[in-house]
């Protein structure tokens, strides 16, 4: 996933108030036909159609709702919620639906309506709807849609309309003026919100606290309401005592005697700013990539859209390119992911710079950027940007006290001659691109048709995979899972070889994707399947019983032919239980097709039975999104995010974060890629227990996996963590001695190597500080010792700075003298740490939270 979507998702589902993310694009195609029918006056229309109303309800779906909306309405999860959706319509429910069209349809900016709701156990709600209109149709997919309950709001006004002078503890900001507007009265929450006294406001007009933000016209428009109707209800930017510009939801009323005099008006309102910036940021997320700033692909289709337009007008070509920057990994291998994000914010800043006002340039993901050129009127135009971009681009870097040189190759393809479709004049942009890596990099180079070629080759490959095929070249290895805190074996997966009559043993990654797309990576996957069933046959028969899991492409699990293909699989192998029998879905594979796949997994489990896992959790973009969606029963985390786990913080917040999902949503996790005894300790102590990798073994051929079974010894160490009780202070310290024992082994093989001036003493960093602001974020430990764990560190840092700079300058004179020196700093950190291990007095312990207790036997 980027950035800018982990930021979305968390704001969306931290937002205090409920917001429901609907699609109203069908709505918006519907009224549209509307218009084009003559239809002038629409809500005189659907009122005397009112069947047609209803029908435009159903054509609005819910994408999905935060967590304050399950709250509110008593919902259990998203499903529930989504599913029951009709229970919660008010009474005056299509009244309110008729209004949100009609904003639509006059393209009103802001939508904003009370509406009656009813929660999921039969409570009555009376909640403010309020929502930004998009510009642009392409948006109306995914529009956030803020539902604020105000029934205590409405009540309390009510309430107030009796009595001028009755005030509650509420929290809104009561404001009473007489008839002459002049204030007479506030409550606490005024001066709360305003930061003005009782005192400094009593006789003064209302206007003291205005923003300048409004027109004199919408203050005339306002109070022509009041006056007419008696009430007024909307959204005001005032100006706080201290200077600050603040937004409200203010309801102003008249209050009468007796004669039907005015004697009062009553304004009551809330400090919405928080909600409001939270919508406005989730509105960026949505369009903007959150480390650059650039326009993400959403937005760039919405300005290639409006580009393809203007080329059509003025008869101009329009220049798509894809860049992709010249050996970026090992940059960032090098030098950090620290800098590598800095060096990519500089990237995007040049840019910017090199393109004209009317161009576009857009961040796709990790080092690719994607840039529209209008307005092209020759090549030679075309040619003198990209020579500008080129140059610009490599010219050299000051990132932190280094200097970084760094190029580009970039492909472009030009509509209307390629194409007029984006993704199509991406994909080409993206074959030219490689063409320019092919040609030495530094260069641009354009689509050409003669790299049809390629594609001939492509299907050349792809038919002696075919060949392979009926030649029984393929073969499957089959890897072990295994449950590390109790030893046992949990299950295989089943992975594909090519054992090649002349190249000898081929890995999947040299031949799959030579397949992709066709009709014979569906057959390659069937014959997988049928494979893998025959082998948990074989393993039945031998009294072992476990699950047996197998990969399968998104073409595959898409295609019309794939359920009836494994029901007919399943009755070939009838003596296998199909619960044993796992499909392992890439979950980058699922984007777009979210709802189909999950109709698809709904029928392989309840109709055959079989068990299905996300593949690689945590590198699609939406991934949140899909363990809400998708009725998977396993997630499992990327090897990516394992690996470096006891050396990258951000990894371990991601397995933490994913961890910690998958327990509230009452799912199985598994992690892939556990290399060494110490990844899979680090994973027991977040609470992943089943573990896939070269520490338990490395793939293997059919005939050795039954003496494997018989054979395997559990790995003691990880059985004995998990038999140990833990605070979460003690798991805290094991986690944060393993990252150092990790550290310390990394410069104890740096200079075993002989690898003198080859590594810079930034990879050495094991980011100390980012750990020491977890520890102070979790509050568990005292902050002084703290504070002295942290300068430990930096003395213990500093001598293996000092030892590893004097290795390389080859100064050197004694390796074991110069290590013990940094093993009696890193006993002192041992040490410290093991005041949180120590056992202690249980009596002194109560009340203490055991989030790891033993395994029961």
């Amino acid at each position: 996933r980027n950035e800018s979507e982990e930021r979305f998702e968390a704001i969306f589902n931290n937002a205090e108030v409920s917001i429901w993310s609907e699609d109203f694009s069908t709505v918006v195609i519907a009224l549209e036909d509307l218009r084009q029918k003559g239809i002038v006056d629409l809500r005189t229309y659907l009122y005397a159609n009112i069947d047609l109303a209803w029908d435009f309800v159903a054509m609005v779906k819910v994408n999905s709702v935060n967590n304050a909306t399950l709250k509110l309405f008593g919902a259990k999860n998203q499903a529930e919620f989504i599913s029951k959706i009709d229970q919660t319509f008010g009474t005056n429910a299509i009244d309110v639906f008729i209004d949100e069209m009609c904003a639509i349809w006059t393209k009103q900016e802001t939508f904003l309506s009370e509406a009656n709701f009813q929660t999921l156990d039969g409570k009555e709600i009376k909640a403010l709807i309020s929502f930004q209109t998009p510009s642009s149709t392409n948006n109306f997919r995914n529009v956030p849609v803020s539902i604020v309950d105000i029934s205590e709001h409405k009540r309390l006004e009510e309430k107030l309309k009796l009595s001028s002078r009755v005030f509650s503890d509420t929290h809104e900001g009561i404001i009473i003026t007489d008839a002459d507007k002049m204030i007479v009265d506030v409550n606490p929450a005024f001066s709360n919100i305003t930061g003005y006294s009782r005192e400094e406001v009593i006789g003064q007009n209302p206007n003291m606290l205005s923003s300048g933000r409004h027109q004199p016209e919408f203050y005339t428009k306002m109070w022509q309401k009041i006056t007419e109707q008696g009430y007024w209800q909307g959204e005001v930017w005032n100006r706080r005592k201290s200077g600050e510009v603040y937004v409200e939801l203010l309801t102003t009323s008249s209050l009468k005697d007796a004669e039907d005099r005015i004697v009062n008006y009553l304004g009551m309102f809330t400090d919405i700013t928080h909600s409001k910036r939270q919508q406005e940021s989730m509105r960026r997320m949505a369009h903007y990539d959150a480390l650059t700033g650039l326009p993400n692909r959403t937005l760039l289709l919405d300005r290639f859209n409006q580009a393809i337009a203007h080329s059509k007008r003025s008869g101009t070509l329009l220049a798509v390119c894809f860049l992709d920057l010249d050996d970026f990994k090992p940059v960032n291998d090098l030098f950090g992911h620290d800098i590598g994000d800095k060096l990519l914010i500089e990237v995007a800043h040049r840019l910017e710079l090199a393109l004209r006002t009317e161009d576009t340039v857009s961040r796709l993901g990790g080092d690719e950027f994607s840039m529209l050129l209008g307005d092209i009127k020759s090549t030679s135009q075309c040619y003198e940007i990209l020579d500008r971009i080129i140059h610009s681009v490599s010219a050299s870097y000051f990132i932190d006290e280094r200097y970084i040189n760094i190029s580009a190759s970039i492909g472009v393809s030009l509509s209307p001659l390629d194409g007029v479709e984006l993704d199509t004049l991406l994909r080409q942009a993206d074959q030219a691109m490689y063409q320019a890596k092919q040609e030495g990099k530094k260069n641009y180079q354009f689509f050409d048709l003669e790299q049809a070629q390629e594609v001939t080759l492509r299907h050349v490959k792809s038919q002696e995979i075919q060949q392979a095929l009926i030649n029984n070249e393929l073969c499957l290895y089959y890897q072990p899972k295994v449950d590390m805190a109790s030893g046992r074996i949990i299950g295989v997966e089943a992975l594909i070889r090519w054992q090649h009559p002349d190249k000898g043993l081929i890995p999947p990654m040299a031949f799959l994707p030579l397949i992709e797309g066709t009709e014979i990576e569906i057959q390659v996957g069937d014959w997988v399947i049928d494979q893998a069933m025959v082998q948990l046959e074989r393993l039945n028969n031998q009294g072992i019983n476990l699950e047996m899991s197998v990969n399968v492409s998104s073409m595959q699990f898409l295609n019309k032919g794939f359920f009836d293909s494994l029901n007919e699989a399943l009755n070939r192998h009838h003596n296998i239980d199909s619960r044993n029998f796992k499909l392992e879905v890439l979950e980058s594979s699922t984007l777009g097709n979210v709802e189909r796949i999950s109709h698809i997994i709904r029928a392989c489990r309840n109709d055959l039975g079989v068990r299905i896992a996300l593949d690689d959790f945590g590198t699609g973009y939406s991934s949140l999104s899909h363990l809400c969606q998708l009725p998977a029963d396993t997630i499992k985390i990327d090897q990516s995010f394992v690996r470096d786990v006891l050396i990258d913080q951000n990894d371990f917040s991601i397995i933490d974060g994913v961890i910690g999902l998958t327990k509230s949503f009452n799912r199985h996790v598994i992690a892939e890629g556990v290399e060494t005894t110490e990844h899979g300790l680090m994973l027991l102590l977040m609470g992943c227990h089943y573990a896939q990798g070269y520490a338990i073994s490395k793939p293997m051929q059919a005939s050795k996996l039954a003496d494997w079974i018989k054979e395997y010894k559990p790995n003691q160490a990880w059985i004995e963590s998990s038999q140990e009780e833990m605070t979460l202070q003690v798991r805290r310290v094991k986690q944060l001695e393993l990252i150092l024992k990790h550290w310390l082994k990394n410069i104890e093989n740096l200079m075993q190597e002989n690898s003198k001036g080859q590594t810079d003493i930034g990879n050495m960093d094991c980011h100390f500080d980012k750990w020491v602001r977890r520890l102070r974020e979790d509050k568990l430990f005292d902050g002084s010792w703290i504070n002295e764990l942290e300068q430990t560190y930096n003395v213990m840092h500093t001598v293996a700075r000092d030892i590893i700079r004097s290795y390389q300058a080859g100064t050197c004179t004694s390796k074991r003298d110069e290590l013990s020196k940094l093993h009696i700093e890193f006993d002192k950190i041992l040490s410290m740490l093991g005041k949180y291990k120590q056992p202690r007095d249980m009596s002194s312990l109560a009340g203490v939270t055991y989030l790891h207790r033993p395994l029961s036997r």
